[in-house]
């Protein structure tokens, strides 16, 4: 598999909580699509939070960016499309595109690090993630 197939696109529909009294979606919202993003990639590349768990580490946010083109609105339906750009540094990186009737809505990108047990910084790649990476062409 090679890089580029490294993506995901979950669909979503924006609920009524997430708006503001304008009913378009609270800008911090868009933050916790970004999220969804991230586990239904996980889903179907087989690289879960779960699967850092059990081998011992977490994956904290270190950096998260969002540009917002358009404003999502109260019903909206919309796709994520999250994809994951390789690094030879320990840590994964995500970037986000929001799509509702073809429109970009907002673009993203999220870095997350590695941490132990103890929640000390690593600075390797795990080898759970190495393994994983040479699974998908990525080494």
């Amino acid at each position: 598999m090679n890089e580029s197939a490294l993506k995901s696109i979950i669909k979503l529909k924006v609920r009524f909580h997430e708006c503001d009294p304008l009913q378009i979606v609270w800008h911090g919202n868009y933050l916790k699509y970004f999220e969804e993003g991230r586990e239904d990639f996980g889903k179907k590349h087989n690289i879960s939070y779960l699967h850092a768990i059990e081998k011992g580490f977490s994956t904290p946010i270190v950096k998260s960016v969002c540009e917002h083109k358009l404003p999502l609105k109260y019903g909206d339906e919309f796709e994520v499309e999250t994809s994951f750009v390789n690094s030879a540094a320990a840590k994964i990186i995500f970037q986000y595109k929001i799509f509702s009737s073809g429109k970009l809505i907002c673009t993203g990108e999220t870095t997350q690090v590695f941490t132990d047990k103890n929640s000390e910084l690593v600075l390797n790649n795990p080898p759970f993630f190495l393994d994983w990476k040479s699974k998908m062409g990525l080494i």
